[in-house]
């Protein structure tokens, strides 16, 4: 059975994740800060699929927390796939770099880089176990474009995506995908951009763009939800 370890899974798109891999069966270790909503969405899971979900309460940026990741996915049996999807912001709503707290460049630095290296190297032994060790990377297009406002969570995802690709070359026996799923109808959107009330697609409209990458096991590279999705309305 296959296992798959899931940051932020309580909620937006890690949720939408773990009811896609569980849907095909694989077991979960999900993680996100709040208890009681991680608890709720764990125990949906296992009641519509059978699967067995762990669910560990923590914070990504405490090394403890992720210890007690890897040490859970073992218990499963080990792990398969690696999704590191938490993030913050840095600062809620978003605000221009001349604005920006230290403190909150900090807080999006230690969540969306230094926690998912972290995370990395706790479960490299059981991803280099793995007949299809695979690691993916949730990013953004403010990683690539000069969007004003997003300058730090952009910088840190940016850091993030050349994370993923040095990782990808140390480790040619895994895949390492980052993945920039477009703007999506989630509360990580809403508190970013509070007064943007434009409707959003919802984070379940991409979760086959992230399952076509291990129906497909691309090398090792950064992708677009779109083109993923075009991908995968070829074959």
């Amino acid at each position: 059975m296959s296992v798959a370890l899931i940051t932020g899974g309580s909620k937006g798109l890690g949720r939408a994740l773990a009811a896609g891999l569980a849907e095909r069966g694989w077991d979960l270790v999900l993680d996100a800060r709040s208890d009681g909503p991680l608890r709720e969405a764990a125990g949906e899971l296992r009641s519509r699929f059978g699967v067995r979900v762990t669910a560990v309460a923590g914070d990504v940026a405490e090394a403890g927390h992720r210890a007690e990741l890897a040490a859970a996915a073992r218990e499963l049996g080990g792990l398969d796939l690696l999704v590191s999807n938490a993030s913050a912001l840095g600062a809620e709503p978003l605000v221009r770099l001349a604005e920006l707290p230290e403190e909150g460049l900090r807080r999006a630095l230690e969540t969306n880089v230094v926690a998912a290296l972290g995370l990395v190297r706790e479960t490299l032994p059981s991803l280099r176990a793995s007949a299809a060790g695979s690691v993916v990377v949730v990013s953004s297009d403010a990683a690539v474009e000069p969007y004003a406002s997003w300058g730090g969570y952009g910088a840190s995802k940016a850091a993030l995506d050349q994370l993923a690709a040095v990782l990808g070359v140390e480790e040619p026996g895994l895949r390492v995908w980052s993945v920039d799923p477009g703007d999506l109808g989630t509360e990580l959107y809403a508190a970013a951009v509070p007064e943007d009330l434009a409707p959003r697609p919802r984070p379940e409209s991409v979760v086959p763009a992230f399952l076509e990458l291990l129906d497909r096991r691309p090398a090792s590279g950064r992708w677009t939800a779109g083109a993923l999705l075009s991908a995968a309305g070829e074959r």
